[in-house]
C-alpha cells in the first residue's frame, strides 16, 4: 500500500508543480487595468446574507455609476451645472452626490420622487439643471426599487419584480435621453457620440453596467426563493425515504 501511495504522489507531483508555477506567474504579472480588492469586514455584515451583501454592493456601484454619468454629462453639457448656481463642475457634482447619499429631495424636481421625478427631468420643457435632475431622479428610483434602502439586511426583503422594473426604467430613460428633443429641436443632453471620426459610447457602457447589475440581482432574488422551495422538498423527501440502513 505504501508503495502505491508513493507512486500516486509521484504522478500527482507534476500537476501540483504546474499549478504552483501558474499561480506564481499570475501573481507576478501586474494588472494594467486594476485588480480586485478585498473589503475589510465590518460587524454590521453579520446581519447580512450573501444576497443582502450583493444587493448592498450593487447599490453602491450603481450610485457610483450614476455619479460618473453625471460627470460625463456635465463635461459635454457645461451649461447645465451653471443653471444650478454652482461655482464649478466639481462643486455641482459634490452637491449632487451629497444629496443622493442623504436621500434628500432635489429642489428643481418640485417634490416629485421616483419615476415621477424621472419623467419631469426628461420633459422637453424642464428648465433647470437637467443633468442633476436626471441623475438624482434615477438614483431615487433605484433606491425605491430596493425598498427605500441603500443597505440591505436580514430583516429586509427585496422584490425581484421591482428590481427588474428598475432596469427597464433605466433602459427607457436612456432611450428618451437620446431620442427626445427640446423646443428648439436640440437633444435634451449631449451624451453618446456615434457620428464623425470618433465614437464615444462611454455613457451607454456605464448605463449598461447599471442595467446588468439590476437584472442579475433580480434573478438572484428570484432564484433564492425558488431554491428555498426545492430545498424544502429535498429535505422532506430525504428525511422520509433516504434513511441509512443498518449494517449489523
Amino acid at each position: 500500500m505504501r508503495a502505491g501511495n508513493e507512486a500516486g504522489l509521484a504522478r500527482a507531483a507534476p500537476v501540483w508543480l504546474l499549478a504552483l508555477a501558474l499561480a506564481g506567474c499570475a501573481s507576478a504579472v501586474p494588472g494594467p487595468r486594476g485588480e480586485t480588492k478585498v473589503a475589510p469586514v465590518h460587524p454590521v455584515e453579520l446581519a447580512q446574507s450573501d444576497v443582502n451583501r450583493m444587493a448592498t454592493l450593487g447599490m453602491r456601484d450603481n450610485l457610483d455609476s450614476l455619479l460618473r454619468i453625471a460627470d460625463k454629462l456635465y463635461r459635454r453639457n457645461p451649461a447645465e451645472w451653471r443653471k444650478g448656481g454652482a461655482a464649478s463642475r466639481e462643486a455641482a457634482l459634490e452637491r449632487l452626490g451629497q444629496s443622493i447619499q442623504e436621500q434628500a429631495p432635489w429642489p428643481a424636481l418640485q417634490g416629485q420622487r421616483d419615476i415621477a421625478a424621472l419623467s419631469l427631468a426628461l420633459g422637453p420643457d424642464f428648465a433647470g439643471d437637467r443633468v442633476a435632475a436626471f441623475v438624482h431622479a434615477s438614483a431615487d428610483m433605484l433606491v425605491a426599487a430596493h425598498g427605500g434602502r441603500t443597505r440591505v439586511y436580514l430583516t429586509d426583503s427585496l422584490d425581484a419584480q421591482h428590481l427588474y422594473n428598475a432596469a427597464r426604467n433605466i433602459e427607457i430613460a436612456v432611450w428618451l435621453l437620446s431620442s427626445r428633443r427640446g423646443a428648439a429641436g436640440q437633444p435634451l443632453l449631449l451624451a453618446d457620440e456615434i457620428s464623425g471620426p470618433e465614437r464615444n459610447l462611454s455613457f451607454e457602457r456605464e448605463f449598461g453596467k447599471v442595467i446588468g447589475r439590476l437584472d442579475l440581482l433580480a434573478e438572484v432574488v428570484t432564484e433564492k426563493y425558488r431554491r428555498a422551495v426545492i430545498s424544502y422538498v429535498q429535505n422532506f423527501v430525504g428525511g422520509t425515504f433516504l434513511q441509512f440502513l443498518p449494517v449489523r
